[in-house]
């Protein structure tokens, strides 16, 4: 399952440092639909681009935004020169399926 996206780049005031991106609806509830064993928080394993840049990483579920989110790590965001509110293209597949 793969998913392409433009989403903005935020960061989590309450530890600061924390920079995510919320996936659409649509596609969290895409993965939310899979059957998958569990995994800490909920999370599901994905791959993700950014521009030049692939990584993995996992998903995370975010109840109050009733979405998952994203996290952007700084080697990323620097490399990709990406920053808090930037709108960032993102391909994301999914690992766990």
């Amino acid at each position: 399952m793969r998913f392409t996206f433009t989403a903005p780049l935020w960061e989590w005031s309450a530890q600061g440092g924390w920079f995510f991106v919320t996936l659409p609806i649509d596609a969290a509830d895409d993965i939310a639909a899979l059957p998958r064993s569990e995994r800490g928080f909920g999370s599901v394993r994905v791959r993700v681009t950014v521009g030049a840049t692939t990584w993995s990483t996992s998903v995370f579920p975010d109840t109050k935004l009733g979405s998952y989110v994203l996290p952007v790590k700084k080697a990323v965001r620097k490399a990709e020169g990406i920053e808090d509110g930037d709108d960032v293209e993102v391909t994301l597949e999914v690992l766990d399926a």
